[in-house]
């Protein structure tokens, strides 16, 4: 016994240490300087003169290219404004945290980035579950947020603070349902979602009511979870529906996956989808599998414009890589901020509200874009095709 007690005391105290160790508080996010760039701000105040700006996106986690697609958008809008001389001659700087894809992580950094770090404004972020866990912060504390590519008409129902520079779902299950109707001429269409996905389920809620009013038969539905990685039963009973195309209005990082699997069950119809799937991974994930497939998006490089290819020519040149969608609307939504800077009286909140509503005819690498008095963008999306393993414009879609 005597030399068993210290053994036992010791296991004791290892136990509370592992209890505290699970009851502690989870530290808050880093700041993503490592990944920051040219206009990222380091850990401590803003350097003198100049203007904080949050930034919350996906760095790490399944949808990391979305996350760094962004903060590269919104740190050349930045490059930009500073050259031409910042705002009332104050530079701007931006302060990156990393969401990790999570709503939890997000809503963290938005309040860090609010109570700690007292920056002006919000950018970010691209999943819509994740925006709306910082819309409730950024609405509550008076700090106006302006997400890239958030699309869940659920996000700027938040509150008046609350903005997008991008077309929201209605719109693209629209344009989506419409296309298959009139473009392929389909009949009969499944649909595969996401349950956990705010943005997924708002976009197939759409497609279901759009495409039935067409003419079209919704012929089931089938719903998977965010992390699953085998598909093949809800495939396998979509085949047993015998449709001529499946929607899928998931991440890239599942429908690469979706794809591949689809063709080892003997699915061979054409999956459509929305702006979720744009990412130069989707290709890698799905292959061949892809070929003949849509989706909808906010932009093309292969748009003649010369605001497009000037763009991306700028990117190209800092990035060495064609922007995706989400690169083009961060860098959109940095500069409508900074028109807005410009415009407001003060970077106080109200007055930054105020004038980021006032937004019209703003000239966006994606489109003009008009705010609403929902304090969402209105305007155009286009089509894709992914044709010799790549996207492919097919069509332009007005409001």
């Amino acid at each position: 016994m005597r030399r068993s007690l210290p053994l036992l005391l010791t296991a004791l105290a290892l136990a509370l240490v592992g209890c505290e160790k699970k009851s502690a508080p989870a530290p808050a996010p880093a700041p993503a300087t490592q990944a920051g760039g040219a206009t990222a701000a380091p850990p401590g105040p803003p350097p003198e003169g100049s203007i904080l700006i949050g930034e919350v996106g996906s760095l790490t986690g399944s949808e990391a290219t979305f996350g760094i697609s962004a903060r590269n958008g919104i740190d050349l809008a930045l490059q930009e404004a500073n050259a031409a001389g910042g705002v009332r001659g104050q530079k701007l700087v931006v302060r990156v945290y990393d969401s990790q894809g999570r709503p939890e992580e997000g809503a963290q950094a938005a309040t860090r980035l609010i109570a700690q770090d007292k920056v002006v404004a919000l950018l970010g972020e691209a999943a819509s579950s994740v925006s709306m866990a910082m819309a409730d912060k950024a609405q509550a504390a008076k700090v106006p947020m302006i997400t890239p590519t958030s699309t869940s008409p659920e996000v700027t129902k938040k509150g008046d603070y609350i903005f997008r520079v991008c077309f929201i779902d209605p719109f693209q299950g629209l344009v989506m349902a419409k296309f298959a109707r009139e473009n392929l001429k389909l009949d009969k269409v499944a649909v595969l979602t996401d349950n956990k996905s705010a943005f997924s389920v708002g976009l197939a809620d759409v497609f279901n009511q759009k495409f039935k009013e067409f003419g079209g038969t919704i012929v089931g539905n089938e719903s998977y979870s965010k992390g699953d990685t085998d598909f093949r039963a809800q495939l396998t009973s979509i085949k047993n529906m015998k449709p001529e195309a499946v929607f899928v209005p998931g991440y890239y990082t599942d429908v690469g996956i979706i794809a591949r699997q689809a063709r080892e069950v003997g699915l061979r119809v054409p999956l459509l989808g929305g702006d979720g799937w744009d990412s130069d991974k989707l290709y890698e994930l799905g292959g061949s599998a892809l070929e003949g497939s849509y989706f909808s998006n906010h932009y093309s490089p292969d748009n003649p414009d010369p605001v497009v290819q000037n763009f991306l020519k700028k990117y190209k040149a800092a990035y060495g890589s064609v922007p995706d969608s989400v690169a083009v609307l961060a860098y959109d939504a940095g500069r409508l901020l900074v028109d807005a800077m410009k415009r407001a009286p003060d970077t106080s909140g109200p007055a930054l509200r105020d004038a980021i509503a006032a937004t019209k005819d703003f000239p966006g690498v994606a489109g003009t874009i008009n705010l609403d008095a929902n304090r969402d963008a209105v305007k155009q999306a286009v089509v894709m095709k992914v044709e010799g393993g790549k996207a492919v414009f097919v069509t332009t879609v007005k409001p």
